[in-house]
């Protein structure tokens, strides 16, 4: 009996290392998988790229954990799988490791805490953006359109049912809806926020990319959300001038 408390102790400390090893190859091999698939659409924006590092972030602190679950769950049905004639047999009483839920309550406490404080960072600091923006556009949203509004003078707005902003701007959009809930969202700028009735909510962007972008609505609203979408133009600054003059003037004429 003295013999097989080693030889038990040894088979036991052999399983532990091959469910790391497998672990551990499984883990880099869905890291590596995780970073090579282009998750997200072209990025146009600079808050873009703090939450894409945020997402590779949060991917490279997932996997592992994901895979390390997986193998001892797998490796546990394969290798403690109940054989033929061991149907009335009970498995040998075991007691409680207090080191060791120690260490399975300290990491994953210290992991998230970690993750939560990194994204209340990117968070926060998105959020800046808004405060030093150079241009205010007003978005309305209604079942099934966007409308975007740009101050003019005295007051007043010019309005246009695409988006127009500069390159290389911070541009604030204070967001409302006419009737239900809907959602701004440009997936190239990576941020999104409600339209909600009877309130404004808010976000900035500091563009960096020219082109055109789609704009969709996020939140279910109706039989005609799927085709609420327009597009975002982002242009030089000569080329948004120009737009926003030819805007204006349009506006003025109809008047």
């Amino acid at each position: 009996m003295a013999a097989e408390g080693p030889q038990a102790s040894r088979e036991s400390k052999a399983q532990v290392r091959q469910m790391l090893i497998i672990g551990a190859v499984a883990a880099a091999g869905g890291i590596a998988l995780g970073l090579i698939i282009d998750w997200f659409p072209v990025s146009a924006s600079g808050e873009a790229k703090k939450i894409d590092r945020l997402w590779d972030v949060l991917l490279i602190a997932s996997v592992p954990v994901f895979v390390l679950v997986q193998t001892v769950v797998l490796y546990s049905v394969w290798r403690f799988r109940m054989r033929p004639g061991e149907e009335l047999m009970d498995g040998p009483p075991i007691h409680g490791n207090t080191r060791l839920e120690i260490v399975w309550t300290a990491i994953p406490a210290i992991l998230l805490v970690g993750l939560c404080s990194y994204a209340y960072v990117v968070l926060h600091d998105i959020e800046k953006a808004t405060a030093g923006a150079k241009l205010d556009v007003r978005v309305v949203g209604e079942q099934f359109t966007w409308t975007f509004y740009y101050p003019d003078q005295g007051g007043k707005e010019v309005s246009a049912h695409e988006l127009y902003v500069p390159v290389d701007t911070q541009v604030k959009f204070t967001v409302q809806s006419k009737d239900v809930i809907h959602d701004f969202w440009v997936p190239a700028f990576r941020e999104k926020i409600d339209a909600v009735p009877g309130i404004n909510t808010s976000y900035g962007v500091h563009t960096t990319r020219i082109g055109d972008y789609p704009v969709v609505c996020a939140e279910l609203c109706g039989l005609g959300h799927s085709t609420m979408r327009s597009t975002a133009h982002v242009l030089s600054k000569p080329d948004f001038d120009k737009w926003l003059a030819d805007t204006r003037a349009k506006a003025a004429q109809a008047q």
